[in-house]
């Protein structure tokens, strides 16, 4: 699991600043979320978030590598891998849930209904 020395951080370092380092690019929580409704498969995270193919690979692995997603093949020749949250990566669910409450606040236009 990697993690960021405060040190090496620039500004006013802060764990804050070390989660937004690991997880604060926007594709990142998306497949964080996709993950979260059950969505394992690559092919149905890049359908659910929008990215680009080549953002989320690059997402996965260093989703991967910050120990918030682990993966597991499901089939060889080729291989092809079930993506899962790890206990690290379900405890950013309420930092989403949050981020949810507040775009609806503040970030989104209300449906106006007839």
């Amino acid at each position: 699991m990697r993690k960021i020395l405060l040190a090496d951080l620039p500004g006013r370092p802060c764990p804050a600043a070390a989660a937004l380092e690991l997880v604060g690019e926007r594709w990142a929580l998306l497949v964080v979320r996709e993950l979260s409704f059950g969505v394992t498969r690559f092919g149905d995270i890049v359908r659910g978030t929008g990215a680009p193919r080549d953002r989320v690979a690059v997402r996965l692995r260093a989703l991967e590598d910050a120990g918030v997603v682990e993966r597991e093949p499901y089939q060889d020749s080729p291989t092809r891998w079930d993506y899962r949250l790890t206990p690290a990566g379900r405890d950013l669910l309420p930092v989403i849930d949050a981020l949810v409450v507040w775009g609806r606040r503040h970030a989104v236009e209300p449906v106006s209904r007839p």
